[in-house]
C-alpha cells in the first residue's frame, strides 16, 4: 500500500473529530501538509504530522532514504508536554521556508523521548558533551549511520529572534555546506563523539565496593549544596528533591544529626508551600524558575508526583509531621481524579500550555488567576485571610497574574486575622475546592494519554506505601489496580512492553522493569499477598536474563532490543532514579527477604560497577542509598498474622506501618497456608507461628530470626535495635 494510501485510511480511521494541530489549513479546514507521523500513535509525533516538514519516525526507513540520497539525519528529540518543543514547532518546524531547506537537505526525524528513552540518552550525551548542558527539544544531526556530528537544544528560527543563540535556518545552512564540501570533518568528528559518548554510558568494571565514608561523602555534598533559605538545592532552575531528601532522613536516622532532619524536613514544606506545589488541585508542577519555588514551569508528570508522594510518606514516618501527609494525599487524590485510565494505569503527563478564552496558547494559564477571577471566585471580605494565606494580593507574579503560595505558617495567618486555627484550616480547604471548581470552566492543558510501563511502576510505589503508612485500603486499591494492568495490558508473550496509547509501545527498557519490579515489592510488604514478591522476583529474573552487562550492573536495552550505536548502561540519576540504581536496591531488598546469594552478588556488582572512591557521588543519589542500606544489614520483618483475622491485626499491621524503618522490608504472612506456600521464596517463614493467638513479629537478618515479639507496643525496640 502506499504511503497515500496509508494516510487516507488512518484518516478515515481517525474519523471527522479529528482536528489537525498546525496554522497551514485548506478552506475546509483540512490540513495543507501531512507527513508520515499521521501514521503514528504517540501524541508527541502527532503533534508534528502536519508540519510541512517531511518528518519519518525513527526506523529503518529513513536511515534508507539517508543512506540512499547521502544526506545527514537531522533527528529531532522531544515529548508532548514539553514547552519548548512547542514553542521551537512553531517557530520554525511550521516556518515553509525552514521546512523547505530540511526537506531538501537533510532526512527529519522526530523522536518521543518518553517513548524511546534509549535513542535519547544516547544523543542527549553526544549534546552535553559538545555543549556541557542538554535539554529538550533536542535536535542532533547524524551520519546516515547514526553517529552524532552536531547538536543542541532550542534554536530560534532566525538570526536576532533570541539573541545571542544562531539562528535555525543559518544552522541548517552551515552544517549543510559543511556535510557537502567536508565530508571527512564529518566522519571523523562523528566516529570522535561516538566514542566519547560509548566511554560516558558504559559504566566500569565491578571492583571495591565503596565503604560507609563513601555514604557519608555523599550526604555532605547533599547539605553543602542546601539552601539554608529555601530548601533543596541552591540556584534555580529548581527541581523537585525528593531523592536527597530521602538520603538526608535515613542519615539522620542512623547517625541522630538533627541538621539532616532540619534539611530534609524544610525542603519538604518549602516545596509544600510553594507555586511548584498546585494549592487548588493539588499534584506538583516540573520544576521551579526561580530559587523560592515561587514560578514553576508548569507541566505536571506522573514521575514527579510519584516519587514526591513516596518522599512525603517517608518524611511523614520520619518527623510525624502531619502537613507531610496532607500533601500526600492531596497529590494522590489529584491522580486518582485527573490522571487515572478508566481501563486502569496512569497517565504520563499534562502540558504547561492551556488556551485563554480569545484561544492563545499561554504557559500557566489553566493554573493562575487574575484579580477580577479571585474577586468572582471568593468575593468578599469574608476570604480575605484565606487571600493573604495564598499570596493572592499584591503584585502578581507570573505575566499579570498570580500564583498561589504559601508565606507563612497557618498560626501566623490565623492570629493575624484573628481566626482560630481550625476556622482557618476550614476556609483554606473551602477555597481549595473552590478555585479547583472555578477552573473547570477552563480550557485544560493537554494530558498525555501515553502510559508508560516506568512511571506506573513509581505510583505502584507510591499509592503502597501511602497505603500502608496512612492505613488507606483506597490506596492499596488504586496500586493493585495498577500493578494488574501492567501484567495484563502492558505484557505481551512475558515481556514487559515500554508503553500503551491505542497498542503496545515498545519492549520495555531497564527502568520499566526494575521501576515495576520495586512497585511489587512495595505492593507486598503492604498487603502480604505472595503474588507480587512471587512476580518480583520472576521480573527481576528476566532482568537478569535480558539487561545483565558482563562487567555487572545492566544496560538500559534488552538483549533483543534493536541495536544502536551505543548500548547505554545509565547510572547517573536526572529527573528519574536511574535503573541500574533502582536494580540494586531491589536486589538488596529481595536478597533480604529471601536469602538468596546470588541476588546479593547481583546487587554488589551493579554497585561497583558505578561507584568507585575517585568519583563525585552526587550524580549517584538513589545508588548511594542502595549502598547505605545494604551497608546497614537490612532487617527482613515477618509479621505472622493468625489464621482466623482480628482486630489484633489491624493494630499490629498499623503499628509496624507506622514505624520509620528504613532499613527492613515487611513480609506480612497469615500462620497456616500463607507461611506455608511461602517458604520457598522465604526461607525464615518455615516454622514461623503466632505466640498466645496474638499477631507475632519475627525481625530477621541474613536468614537468623531474633526473639518473636507479639507485643504491638515493643515492636519498635525490635526494628531498631541493632
Amino acid at each position: 500500500m502506499s504511503l497515500d494510501d496509508r494516510i487516507k485510511e488512518k484518516a478515515k480511521a481517525r474519523g471527522p473529530a479529528y482536528v489537525p494541530r498546525t496554522r497551514h489549513l485548506n478552506p475546509d479546514g483540512t490540513a495543507t501538509y501531512t507527513n508520515r507521523l499521521f501514521l503514528e500513535e504517540s501524541p508527541y509525533l502527532l503533534q508534528h504530522a502536519h508540519n510541512p516538514v517531511n518528518w519519518h519516525p525513527w526506523g529503518e526507513e529513513a536511515m534508507a532514504l539517508a543512506k540512499e540520497t547521502n544526506r545527514p539525519l537531522f533527528v529531532s528529540i522531544g515529548y508532548a508536554t514539553c514547552h519548548w518543543c512547542h514553542v521551537m514547532e512553531e517557530e520554525s518546524f511550521e516556518d515553509v521556508e525552514i521546512a523547505e531547506f530540511l526537506n531538501t537537505h537533510f532526512v527529519p526525524v522526530k523522536v518521543d523521548r518518553e517513548e524511546r528513552p534509549d535513542i535519547d540518552a544516547i544523543y542527549m550525551g553526544a549534546v552535553q558533551v559538545l555543549t556541557g548542558g542538554g535539554g529538550w527539544p533536542l535536535n542532533v544531526f547524524l551520519t546516515p549511520d547514526g553517529k552524532p556530528f552536531y547538536g543542541g537544544t532550542y534554536f530560534p528560527a532566525r538570526d536576532g529572534d533570541r539573541p545571542p543563540h544562531p539562528g535555525f535556518l543559518t544552522v541548517l545552512k552551515g552544517l549543510a555546506e559543511v556535510y557537502e564540501k567536508e565530508r571527512e570533518k564529518v566522519d571523523l568528528s562523528a566516529s570522535q563523539l561516538t566514542q566519547a559518548i560509548d566511554r560516558l554510558g558504559g559504566g566500569q568494571e565491578s571492583g571495591t565496593l565503596p565503604d560507609r565514608a563513601w555514604v557519608d561523602k555523599a550526604v555532605a555534598l547533599f547539605s553543602q549544596s542546601y539552601d539554608p533559605s529555601f530548601g533543596g538545592t541552591r540556584g534555580a532552575p529548581k527541581f523537585p528533591a525528593t531523592l536527597p531528601v530521602q538520603l538526608l532522613l535515613r542519615a539522620h536516622q542512623r547517625t541522630g544529626i538533627g541538621a539532616y532532619r532540619h534539611m530534609a524536613e524544610h525542603t519538604l514544606t518549602a516545596m509544600a508551600d510553594g507555586g511548584i506545589h498546585d494549592q487548588a488541585g493539588g499534584g506538583f508542577h516540573r520544576y521551579s524558575t526561580d530559587p523560592k519555588w515561587l514560578v514553576p514551569h508548569f507541566e505536571k508528570m506522573l514521575y514527579d508526583n510519584a516519587l514526591l508522594v513516596s518522599a512525603y510518606v517517608e518524611g511523614f514516618l520520619a518527623t510525624e509531621n502531619p502537613r507531610f501527609k496532607t500533601v500526600a494525599e492531596a497529590t494522590l487524590a489529584y491522580l486518582l481524579r485527573e490522571m487515572e485510565d478508566p481501563a486502569g494505569g496512569f497517565y504520563s503527563a499534562t502540558d504547561a500550555d492551556s488556551l485563554t478564552p480569545d484561544g492563545h496558547k499561554e504557559e500557566g494559564y489553566f493554573f493562575t488567576w487574575s484579580k477580577a477571577e479571585l474577586d468572582a471566585a471568593l468575593p468578599g471580605d469574608s476570604w480575605a485571610a484565606v487571600l493573604d494565606h495564598f499570596s493572592l494580593t499584591g503584585v502578581p507574579h507570573f505575566e499579570g497574574r498570580y500564583i498561589p503560595h504559601i508565606r507563612r505558617d497557618v498560626k501566623e495567618t490565623a492570629k493575624k486575622h484573628g481566626l482560630d486555627v481550625a476556622e482557618l484550616e476550614a476556609l483554606l480547604d473551602n477555597a481549595r475546592e473552590i478555585l479547583r471548581q472555578a477552573r473547570t470552566a477552563r480550557q485544560a492543558p493537554l494530558t498525555d494519554k501515553k502510559i508508560i510501563a516506568a512511571w506506573n511502576g513509581l505510583t505502584i510505589s507510591a499509592f503502597a506505601r501511602a497505603g500502608r503508612a496512612f492505613g488507606n485500603q483506597k490506596y492499596l486499591d488504586a496500586a493493585e489496580r495498577t500493578a494488574r494492568f501492567v501484567l495484563t495490558c502492558l505484557t505481551r508473550d512475558g515481556r514487559l512492553h515500554r508503553s500503551r496509547l491505542e497498542g503496545l509501545g515498545p519492549l520495555g527498557f531497564l527502568e520499566d522493569y526494575t521501576f515495576v519490579i520495586a512497585g511489587f515489592i512495595d505492593l507486598f510488604e503492604a498487603t502480604g499477598d505472595a503474588t507480587w514478591l512471587t512476580r518480583a522476583l520472576h521480573l527481576q529474573g528476566e532482568t537478569q536474563r535480558l539487561f545483565a552487562s558482563e562487567k555487572g550492573g545492566y544496560h538500559m536495552t534488552g538483549s533483543d532490543g534493536e541495536a544502536l550505536i551505543t548500548r547505554e548502561k545509565p547510572g547517573t540519576d536526572g529527573a528519574l532514579p536511574s535503573g541500574n540504581s533502582v536494580a540494586a536496591m531491589n536486589l538488596f531488598r529481595l536478597y533480604a527477604l529471601t536469602g538468596d546469594a546470588a541476588l546479593l552478588t547481583q546487587g554488589l556488582g551493579t554497585v561497583s560497577a558505578f561507584l568507585a572512591a575517585d568519583r563525585s557521588p552526587a550524580p549517584y543519589a538513589t545508588l548511594v542509598a542502595a549502598l547505605d542500606f545494604h551497608l546497614a544489614g537490612p532487617k527482613a520483618l515477618l509479621l505472622i498474622l493468625p489464621e482466623t483475622p482480628s482486630s489484633k491485626d489491624t493494630k499490629a499491621v498499623s503499628t509496624l506501618a507506622s514505624l520509620y524503618a528504613p532499613y527492613t522490608v515487611t513480609a506480612p504472612l497469615r500462620e497456616g497456608d500463607d507461611t506455608k506456600n511461602m517458604e520457598a521464596h522465604l526461607p525464615a517463614a518455615k516454622g514461623k507461628v503466632v505466640l498466645d493467638g496474638a499477631p507475632t513479629l519475627y525481625p530477621c537478618k541474613e536468614g537468623t530470626c531474633g526473639l518473636p515479639v507479639s507485643d504491638p507496643g515493643a515492636f519498635g525496640k525490635a526494628v531498631l535495635e541493632s
